[in-house]
């Protein structure tokens, strides 16, 4: 299924959306998001250790009772975040962590290493590790295990396509894909050689970046039920590409897959688009993967 929500570009719209592009681009922006997004509407575990490697943490956020859904049954996110496997860390997706468990989701959301001290595979290994905690930890964290979903944005959104995809990363610390109720990709690149990146290039020890190292060479009917969002008019990962290629691919292999493409939302847009003080700058990105998960979809 692909959907589109455009919206009108013109008048009090068009300067809402200007000033939270601004925003977003600022010194300081996810500080400043965080800054506005409720600490009150969640539990909250931060600093566990799911591997011995400073790097190798991870944070927990957990619904409160009056957000649970009524049957108590759960879903977990764990949720990576973007950075060109270059930067970025966990306290600064506060705002994904309150959005979704809010809402009834336990969320988890971790480091992993990054380049240029760790290349490639080390960022998909923390990943399989950290989700191989998720899973092994989701009842105790009040979750359905058999309601485990992986989701990232842009780099993270490649790292979540990984563990989805192929087998061998949750193989290698005794997980399986097939564990997972479904993956969620935001603005992933998964089909990106020849790189021209440079920090990408770094990240994957460009030119000897191995084929396999792409998504899109492991999507099969092997894969669990997908949610696939992009903004149409992407500078930094081209959703045509990336998104539709994947999208493509996984339905002939018979995969259920849902896209959702926004007209009105960039790359940075759409994971900001999830953040209560944003949720005015277009999509909306959060009720579909509220959806997807299993919970009320309400904005």
């Amino acid at each position: 299924m692909k959907l589109l929500f455009p919206r009108p570009r013109g008048g009090l719209f068009a300067a809402a959306a200007l000033a939270g592009a601004a925003l977003l681009t600022a010194c300081s922006p996810i500080k400043i998001v965080n800054g506005l997004t409720p600490s009150s509407t969640y539990g909250f575990e931060g600093d566990i250790g799911y591997g011995a490697a400073p790097r190798q943490r991870l944070d927990v956020y957990t619904p409160l009772p009056a957000s649970m859904a009524a049957n108590g049954a759960k879903p977990l996110v764990v949720f990576f975040f973007g950075g060109t496997w270059s930067n970025g860390d966990r306290a600064s997706y506060k705002f994904v962590g309150e959005a979704l468990a809010s809402r009834g989701a336990v969320v988890v959301i971790p480091d992993y290493g990054l380049s240029p001290v760790f290349k490639y595979p080390v960022f998909v290994q923390d990943s399989a590790l950290a989700a191989k905690w998720a899973l092994d930890n989701a009842a105790r964290l009040g979750a359905d295990p058999k309601q485990v979903y992986v989701m990232g944005h842009s780099s993270g959104g490649y790292n979540a396509a990984m563990l989805a995809l192929d087998a061998r990363w949750l193989g290698a610390v005794g997980g399986s894909p097939k564990q997972f109720a479904g993956w969620i990709g935001l603005a992933g690149p998964y089909d990106f050689l020849p790189i021209e990146n440079p920090q990408a290039q770094v990240a994957f020890n460009w030119p000897d970046t191995p084929p396999d190292s792409q998504p899109l060479a492991h999507a099969s009917a092997a894969a669990p039920r997908t949610l696939l969002l992009a903004a149409t008019k992407d500078k930094l990962v081209n959703p045509v590409r990336n998104t539709g290629q994947m999208a493509t691919k996984l339905r002939a292999a018979g995969v259920s897959v849902e896209t959702h493409e926004y007209d009105d939302l960039s790359h940075i847009t759409l994971i900001g688009n999830v953040a209560k003080p944003l949720q005015w700058l277009g999509g909306p990105v959060l009720p579909p993967v509220l959806a997807f998960v299993g919970l009320p979809a309400g904005r």
